[in-house]
């Protein structure tokens, strides 16, 4: 089954609800950098998307270094940004709440 790509208009409306999240140059990806207050927070937010990415089937690109994590996430199957990105985008901002201080 086809993963159906976001309209733009789409993306334009959904994206204020995410964050600190950047609609990559291209148009076809989101971005967003986490910090935290060490590598374990760091790692622990990691390893509770990994969890989360592995039951949707769906993993974000990612660089982690030391208390930061970088992502980007698209569905290339979509050849853009599609609905499984934004769900990715609102659990991690679950998880990245949880890590809070």
């Amino acid at each position: 089954m086809a993963i159906p790509r976001l309209t733009d208009s789409y993306i334009e409306v959904v994206l204020p609800a995410l964050p600190g999240w950047k609609l990559r140059e291209d148009g076809l990806a989101i971005c967003k950098t986490y910090r935290f207050a060490d590598f374990s927070e760091a790692f622990a937010f990691m390893s509770r998307v990994a969890l989360e990415a592995e039951k949707a089937d769906h993993h974000p690109e990612w660089f982690n270094v030391y208390n930061r994590v970088e992502v980007t996430l698209t569905t290339h199957d979509a050849g853009g940004i599609s609905q499984r990105d934004v769900a990715m985008a609102k659990a991690m901002e679950g998880f990245a709440a949880s890590s809070a201080p």
